[in-house]
C-alpha cells in the first residue's frame, strides 16, 4: 500500500501525488472502501479517486534517484523493438506502453528516434503513430525521471543523452 505523499505512476495518467487515502465525498462509492486521493503531477487542477484495491489500473512507486541513475546507464544495452510485420507495429508500441515500466518507455523512445533516422535518411516523413508513441514515452519517462532525478522536466532530456553518452564512452 502507498503511503500519503508518495509519488506514483498512476495508469495514463503518469506521476501522481497521492494527496490523501480516505473515503470520498461522492454519492454511490463504497463507504467501507479506502481510495487514493491523487491529483497529477503534471496536470494541475485535477483529482482522481482510485480503490486501495484497485487491480484494474497500473499503479507503481517512481523510480528512486538510485534506480533512475541506473536505468539511465543502461540505456545503451538497452535493446529496442523491432516489428517485422508494420501492421502490428501500433499494438506492440501500445501493449508495451501499457507496462508502465520505465525500461519499456526506453525502448520505445530508442526504437522510435532510429526508425526515425532510417525513415528520413530514406527520404521517407515520420507516421504519425511513430510521432504520437514517440511523444508519449518520453513525456512518460521523463516525467518521472524529473521527479527522480531532482531536476526541471525541461533539462531531462538533455540529462539523458549526456549520461547516455559518458556511458557509452567508459
Amino acid at each position: 500500500m502507498f503511503q500519503v505523499n508518495d509519488y506514483i505512476i498512476y495508469g495514463d495518467s503518469g506521476v501522481c501525488l497521492i494527496a490523501d487515502i480516505t473515503t470520498p465525498p461522492i454519492s454511490g462509492v463504497d463507504k467501507n472502501k479506502n481510495y487514493y486521493v491523487l491529483h497529477p503531477y503534471y496536470s494541475s487542477g485535477k483529482t482522481i479517486y482510485t480503490p486501495v484495491d484497485n487491480d484494474k489500473v497500473s499503479m507503481r512507486k517512481i523510480l528512486t534517484k538510485q534506480e533512475a541513475e541506473e536505468l539511465i546507464s543502461k540505456i545503451p544495452s538497452i535493446e529496442t523493438i523491432w516489428i517485422e510485420n508494420e501492421k502490428f507495429r501500433e499494438d506492440i508500441y501500445k501493449k508495451a506502453m501499457r507496462t508502465y515500466a520505465s525500461e519499456a518507455w526506453v525502448k520505445i523512445i530508442k526504437t522510435l528516434y532510429l526508425r526515425k533516422e532510417e525513415r528520413k535518411a530514406g527520404g521517407k516523413v515520420v507516421t504519425a503513430t511513430d510521432e504520437r508513441y514517440f511523444k508519449a514515452a518520453e513525456n512518460y519517462l521523463y516525467g518521472e525521471l524529473s521527479l527522480s532525478l531532482g531536476i526541471p522536466l525541461e533539462e531531462v532530456k538533455g540529462y539523458v543523452e549526456q549520461s547516455s553518452r559518458s556511458t557509452k564512452i567508459k
